[in-house]
């Protein structure tokens, strides 16, 4: 081993990416093959594609079955505050040593030809795994899903499609039945496939993929039902009625990701203590997620201070409305944006709550939309709007001046990362 540590070896990495990102499975493969195939060792792997939702159902399923006492190992992206978050053990996350091990042997296996950031440190991960004693291996899909570097397992234990809808464009295509194709791609022959709430448009197109493989759908809204009722989360399929707590992630929608965990975990024969301590013991950072301490705090004051790394139409939609379930506070919104996303389509369903918005550029992203347009997107949306410096200095104007607001940093998990960085 060379020594290096993670981050010159993740510099380095970068260094590799082919000139025009081409969605495609032959660097993977090539890689794969020069490490012997690590793929083919892993746990019993769960897969999870889907547009909105995927992060939060996996990290449920995942505190569902550490709950009944497995040992459940989960690969991510992107990270937020450092890379090691992405590839998490059956003890917790790869540690520094352990990292630094994976990557300089795919760097050394790849040999210098291109390959994409993504891709090797993909492979990187699913080594770690295949040497890693675990009884569960869950996976959520990077872009899309039928080219994305995660579906390289031939026969996993199950797939999860949570809701699709119109993103990344440039990569899947323009209609919502061309982005549930490549979701879709993930379904493989045999292999039970949950699917979350979806338009009718991406239903037809998973259900017709998954009668050509012969893939048994247990799909939302037929196979199995979840709905509130008296601050009780109650979960119906063929099996019978459970009757749980709320999810601990907040916001409405977390009901129907909480539903697609729970028929995942009853697909794979788990009792109701799992089911429970998918809903009491799931953490994901940077989804609706109110901050306590740290610096930012402090410049807050009295404000609260909120973070959420939503950045599509849709994510727009869900975060709006679980807004309006919190106690009425003047809301004031600091975003930043890539300039990838339908910025519009992102800030239209949260005019009618924002009193202001502060745009801000996202340090050290290239693709970073300027403040100055996100403040341009965020008035033509109807949000009375201004660039800020800085996150942090937009925080403590904020608080400055309504010292009761609700502070909402939001608008793109670069962002968010940033912003957990810096707050410690």
């Amino acid at each position: 081993m060379s020594g290096a540590s993670s981050d010159i070896l993740l510099s380095r990495m970068m260094a590799l990416h082919p000139k025009i990102i081409d969605l495609t499975l032959d660097r993977v493969w090539r890689l794969l093959a020069a490490l012997d195939h690590p793929e083919r060792a892993l746990p019993p792997v769960i897969h999870i594609a889907g547009t909105n939702g995927k992060g939060s159902t996996l990290a449920m399923i995942r505190a569902g079955l550490e709950g009944a006492g497995h040992r459940v190992q989960a690969y991510t992206s992107p990270h937020l505050a450092r890379f090691h978050e992405r590839i998490r053990l059956a003890d917790g996350l790869i540690s520094e040593t352990a990292l630094s091990a994976v990557l300089d042997e795919c760097e050394r296996a790849n040999g210098g030809a291109p390959i994409t950031y993504f891709e090797i440190t993909t492979c990187a991960a699913l080594l770690a795994f295949a040497r890693d004693p675990a009884d569960f291996c869950l996976l959520e899909v990077g872009l899309g899903g039928r080219l994305d570097t995660t579906n390289v397992v031939d026969r996993p234990a199950l797939t999860v499609i949570t809701p699709v809808s119109i993103d990344h464009q440039q990569f899947l295509g323009e209609t919502l039945p061309e982005i549930a194709g490549e979701k879709a791609g993930i379904l493989k022959r045999g292999v039970p496939c949950i699917v979350g709430p979806q338009e009718d448009a991406a239903l037809e197109v998973i259900e017709e993929r998954a009668a050509r493989l012969g893939a048994p759908l247990i799909a939302h809204g037929q196979h199995w039902h979840v709905w509130e009722e008296r601050g009780r989360l109650i979960f119906q399929d063929e099996r019978g009625l459970l009757d749980l707590p709320m999810p601990r992630l907040i916001g409405a929608h977390q009901v129907q990701n909480a539903g697609a965990a729970l028929a995942a975990l009853r697909t794979l024969e788990q009792g109701e203590q799992a089911c429970e301590a998918a809903l009491r013991n799931a953490v994901w950072p940077a989804r609706l997620q109110r901050l306590r301490t740290g610096p930012l705090i402090d410049a807050a004051g009295r404000a609260e201070l909120w973070l959420d790394g939503g950045h599509n139409p849709a994510a727009g939609i869900a975060l709006a409305e679980a807004l309006t379930r919190l106690p009425a506070r003047p809301l004031h919104l600091v975003c930043g944006m890539l300039n990838t996303k339908d910025v519009a389509g992102y800030m239209r369903p949260l005019a009618a709550q924002a009193a202001s918005l502060s745009a801000v550029s996202i340090p050290g992203e290239a693709a970073t939309l300027p403040a100055e347009a996100t403040a341009a997107a965020a008035r033509a949306a109807g949000i009375s709007a201004a660039p800020a410096p800085s996150a942090a200095e937009a925080v403590a104007r904020i608080a400055a001046e309504v010292p009761n607001a609700r502070i909402l940093i939001c608008g793109s998990l670069y962002l968010a990362g940033q912003v957990l960085r810096e707050n410690g």
